[in-house]
């Protein structure tokens, strides 16, 4: 009994930990600052930071696969596109025809691309780390409405849900006789095999769940209740204040001068 009513009241404290609505704002506000700073050091700190919170949290497993799948080919074109046409490099390194490759293109490419990485890796913990119906339910209590909440939830699941499904089908074709080998033609015939009915079933899930939700009165409008209640504090509250007004404040520094100049 009394261990029972031990790990009753812990786990509640373990949840009621960090209220959604602060790991967002936590989130917005790292990704604003570390955008109007643009600095080599705060990008690198950043990414260490993120990197350390995902291996604490157990979600490095994912979180790295998505990110390399989103920073990849943007860095790659990025590193393409200022290392090769950079109209201020002076330095030139190496040039072919109209190409050149410059000190001040690829130093410049590589600021951008460990920005783009913090804020990729800033939003991709919050997004693996948060419980989507506690957020929904937070941003409910808060007043927003309910397609909103919706519609984020629905981006946060959206990745995972396409993965998840894809597996199905392929393992159903493999099932039915498809055979995969690891030549670009089979791999590419096999894409498409699976994207069809891929896309499809994503169409029927999206129209399904479209007619549940208006059954349930989803859009109608007037007061709502929830089941689920979200813990929060008057900390918490203070710390997304300070965490907002940081954001904003960073913006300003950032564009004002810059205004200013112009």
């Amino acid at each position: 009994m009394t261990a029972r009513t031990a790990a009753g009241t812990a786990a509640p404290a373990r949840g009621e930990r960090l209220n959604p609505l602060t790991l967002l704002a936590a989130a917005g506000s790292t990704a604003a600052i570390t955008t109007a700073a643009a600095s080599w050091a705060l990008s690198l700190a950043v990414i260490a930071a993120c990197l350390g919170l995902s291996v604490a949290g157990g979600t490095a497993r994912r979180l790295l696969p998505a990110a390399a799948a989103v920073l990849v080919p943007l860095g790659l074109s990025l590193l393409l596109l200022h290392g090769l046409f950079f109209p201020e490099g002076r330095t030139v390194l190496a040039e072919w025809g109209p190409a050149r490759v410059t000190a001040e293109g690829l130093g410049f490419a590589i600021q951008r691309i460990l920005l783009l990485a913090a804020l990729v890796l800033a939003l991709l913990v919050f997004s693996f780390s948060v419980s989507v119906p506690d957020l929904v339910a937070a941003l409910s209590a808060k007043g927003v409405q309910g397609r909103f909440a919706f519609v984020l939830a629905s981006t946060l699941t959206l990745l995972p849900a396409i993965a998840a499904r894809a597996e199905r089908i392929r393992q159903a074709q493999e099932s039915r006789g498809l055979v995969v080998s690891r030549r670009p033609l089979s791999r590419a015939a096999a894409f498409r095999l699976q994207a069809v009915p891929l896309v499809l079933s994503l169409v029927e899930d999206a129209a399904t769940r479209a007619t549940a939700l208006e059954s349930r009165g989803f859009g109608a409008a007037g007061p709502r209740t929830s089941y689920r209640e979200v813990a929060d504090s008057r900390t918490q509250r203070i710390l997304r204040i300070i965490l907002v007004l940081a954001a904003v404040a960073a913006a300003l520094v950032r564009v004002v001068p810059a205004a200013a100049g112009a």
